[in-house]
């Protein structure tokens, strides 16, 4: 086991090389100079637009050219009917279209009738371009046990190898117990979902996916279920007839059982939530801070530090979403435990 754990800690620390070399040298594209309104630069703006979700992907930009990507809009109502055109619309000087249009970045109906919006937003996008690179890597992975029957793992295969065995071994058996190989697929897909979000999150002019509240409330509620769905008489006696509680306190005891039954995976959401959102807040406020002093010596420091932060980003990348699987694991084990 020695050996696999350092596999996967030369395995992070090369991600890390990597990708903070690319965060050093890759403009992250910001508007930071007055625009043609005179209006100075504001940090607080810059910041929400680059956490929030939006309709288009804002790269970077060269001068007075934005480089961005339009998303499609999808919107169904009982009044329109279903309504598909790009999101580029709304940012080529039309205010509206087609009846909508975006204020504060929130699509609303200019005649005020309610729809339902299926647009694949910037964190769409990176939802969608998320799961083909789990999917390109599980397959090439797959592949590769297939070829190298009885042989030492290669590729793509031997950078994984050692984390999926990780995962296992470390996370997931030890809390859940015999039973886990029926949860290891589920909590495999969530830990390399987490980490991969986390990943691409950093990159410049990336999506800020795991960051989402949306986004970990879904996650959170699917171990949620997970966790309901296995539990046996052992894990509801302990919530509705706690053992060695006396008589007199259980009114009291059984109510904070049930509240700690969703009280666990709501703190895995805001758990994830905070954390990532707190780290892209950092990184852009410091370098927010060469725009304000308008100082050279200052974006010099900030960019010294920013590089620094990137490299700690990088591995809370990695530890969210470690505590997100043992977590998990751990609620899903005390719902699978068998009376001793």
């Amino acid at each position: 086991m020695n050996i696999e754990k350092s596999f996967f800690l030369r395995n992070a620390l090369i991600t890390s090389i990597l990708l903070t070399t690319l965060f050093s040298f890759t403009p992250f594209g910001f508007t930071f100079a007055s625009d043609d309104t005179g209006e100075e630069f504001n940090p607080g703006d810059m910041i929400m637009h680059h956490v929030t979700d939006a309709y288009e992907w804002h790269f970077f930009d060269i001068g007075d050219t934005h480089v961005t990507l339009p998303l499609p809009v999808i919107i169904y109502s009982g009044e329109n009917g279903l309504k598909i055109f790009s999101s580029a619309h709304f940012h080529h000087g039309e205010s509206s279209y087609e009846g909508y249009r975006l204020d504060h970045g929130h699509l609303v109906a200019e005649d005020g009738h309610e729809f339902y919006d299926f647009s694949i937003t910037k964190n769409v996008a990176a939802l969608l371009m998320g799961s083909l690179i789990m999917i390109f890597i599980f397959l090439s992975v797959a592949k590769g046990y297939q070829k190298n029957q009885g042989k030492a793992p290669k590729g793509i295969q031997s950078f994984f190898e050692p984390i999926i065995i990780y995962v296992r071994d470390e996370i997931v058996k030890p809390n859940i117990g015999p039973k886990y190989e029926r949860y290891l697929p589920y909590l495999l897909t969530l830990f390399f979902f987490i980490w991969i979000g986390n990943i691409l999150g950093l990159l410049p002019g990336a999506a800020n996916l795991t960051g989402n509240i949306a986004v970990t409330m879904v996650l959170a509620v699917f171990t949620l279920i997970a966790t309901l769905f296995s539990a046996n008489k052992n894990y509801w006696g302990h919530i509705f007839n706690p053992p060695g509680v006396p008589l007199a306190l259980k009114p009291i005891i059984i109510p904070v059982e049930i509240i700690g039954i969703f009280s666990k995976p709501f703190s895995l959401m805001l758990r994830l939530f905070v954390a990532i959102t707190a780290g892209h807040i950092v990184i852009l406020s410091l370098i927010a801070l060469a725009f304000i002093f308008h100082s050279v010596i200052v974006g010099f420091a900030s960019t010294l530090v920013v590089t620094f932060i990137n490299m700690i980003e990088i591995l809370v990348a990695t530890i969210q979403a470690y505590v997100f699987t043992l977590f998990s694991s751990m609620y899903i084990g005390m719902a699978v435990e068998e009376h001793h």
